[in-house]
C-alpha cells in the first residue's frame, strides 16, 4: 500500500494525477500540500526536508512547473525545484520514489514520421526544454547510480477537460466560444503547420500511477504520448467542429518560443507499455468533445 505526497495537485496535470492516485486502492492516501503549506519554488530545502520526514511518503510526485516566463524563471521552476526535490528526498526519505513531469521539448527537433524513443539524442532548442533537460538528466544521474529512485515522464502535448489557454487547444476553445458568444466570423491563432502529439491528461494520470505503483523501475525516463501525429490545424479545426463553429481560423504571428522551431514530434509509448503495462485509451476527438463539455458547464 502507498502513501503519496503530490505537489501541484491544484494545477490541470495534477488534479487529474490527484483524482487517478486518489481511485487506485493500493493507494492509501494522497497528501497535496498547498503553496501556503510549502512553497516549491521559493521554499527552503531544508523545510522541504522537514515535511518529507513529517510526511513520510512511499513516492513523491511533482506536478509543479512553469511553461512560459524568462530563461531564470523556467530554470528556477523546472530545474532549480528538481534539484531541491531530488536533495530533499535523499536526505529525508530516501527510499521513496520522486516523480517529476519533463517535456517532449527536450528533444528539440526530430526527424519527420519518426516516433521519438527516450533514446533520441535530447537537442532542445530553447529555455523551456534545456530547463526540462536538465531536471530530467538530475534525475536519470540519481536513479542510475543508485542515489534515488527517481524517474522522469517526457509529457508531450497534454490534452482534456480543465485544460488552460497556456496550450494551444485551451486557448483555441476560448476563442471559439467567445466568437460564438459575440457572432464573430473569425479567430486568429498561430501557426498551425506543425504535427503534434495530442496525449490526453487522463491517460497521463494513469501513467503517473503506474509509475508510482511500479514494483521497480528498469528505466528512468518514460514518454507520455499518444503515439499518433496530426497537425495542430486538424486538432483546432476538430474542436472547431465539436463546437458548432463555423467561422475561420486564421493564422498569423509566430507561435510559443518552446516548440516553434519543432516542425514534427511523436512519441514512441513502448517502454512504458513493456515496462508498466501502459497504454493510452483515449482518441482525440473523445478528448476534444470532454475539452469543449468542461468549458460549458463552468
Amino acid at each position: 500500500m502507498t502513501r503519496v505526497l503530490l505537489f501541484g495537485a491544484s494545477g490541470f496535470i495534477g488534479g487529474h494525477a490527484r483524482a487517478a492516485l486518489e481511485s487506485d486502492p493500493r493507494v492509501t492516501e494522497v497528501i497535496c500540500p498547498g503553496r501556503a503549506t510549502f512553497d516549491l519554488l521559493d521554499g527552503e530545502p531544508d523545510a522541504l526536508a522537514a515535511l518529507l520526514r513529517e510526511v513520510a511518503p512511499d513516492a513523491v510526485v511533482n506536478c509543479v512547473g512553469a511553461l512560459t516566463g524568462s530563461a531564470a524563471q523556467l530554470v528556477t521552476a523546472n530545474t532549480l525545484v528538481a534539484a531541491k526535490l531530488l536533495e530533499a528526498t535523499v536526505a529525508a526519505v530516501p527510499q521513496a520514489r520522486l516523480v517529476r513531469l519533463g517535456s517532449a521539448g527536450e528533444y528539440g527537433p526530430v526527424p519527420d514520421r519518426v516516433s521519438v524513443t527516450e533514446e533520441e539524442p535530447a537537442q532542445p532548442v530553447g529555455a523551456y526544454g534545456v530547463s526540462h533537460l536538465a531536471g530530467t538528466r538530475l534525475f536519470q544521474l540519481a536513479g542510475e547510480s543508485g542515489q534515488a529512485d527517481a524517474v522522469s515522464l517526457r509529457v508531450f502535448n497534454p490534452i482534456g477537460p480543465g485544460m488552460s489557454e497556456e496550450n494551444l487547444l485551451g486557448r483555441a476553445a476560448a476563442r471559439i466560444r467567445g466568437a460564438l458568444a459575440d457572432g464573430a466570423p473569425e479567430i486568429t491563432l498561430g501557426p498551425l503547420s506543425a504535427y503534434r502529439d495530442f496525449v490526453d491528461v487522463r491517460d497521463l494520470a494513469a501513467l503517473i500511477v503506474a509509475v508510482v505503483l511500479a514494483p521497480e523501475l528498469r528505466h528512468r525516463v518514460f514518454n507520455a504520448g499518444s503515439g499518433r501525429a496530426i497537425t495542430a490545424r486538424e486538432a483546432v479545426e476538430l474542436l472547431a467542429s465539436t463546437a458548432g463553429y463555423r467561422g475561420r481560423i486564421r493564422e498569423a504571428g509566430t507561435g510559443p518560443q518552446r516548440s516553434m522551431a519543432v516542425n514534427w514530434i511523436r512519441a514512441d509509448v513502448s517502454r512504458a507499455d513493456h515496462e508498466l503495462g501502459w497504454s493510452p485509451v483515449r482518441d482525440l476527438a473523445t478528448s476534444i468533445k470532454d475539452i469543449w463539455a468542461a468549458g460549458e458547464t463552468r
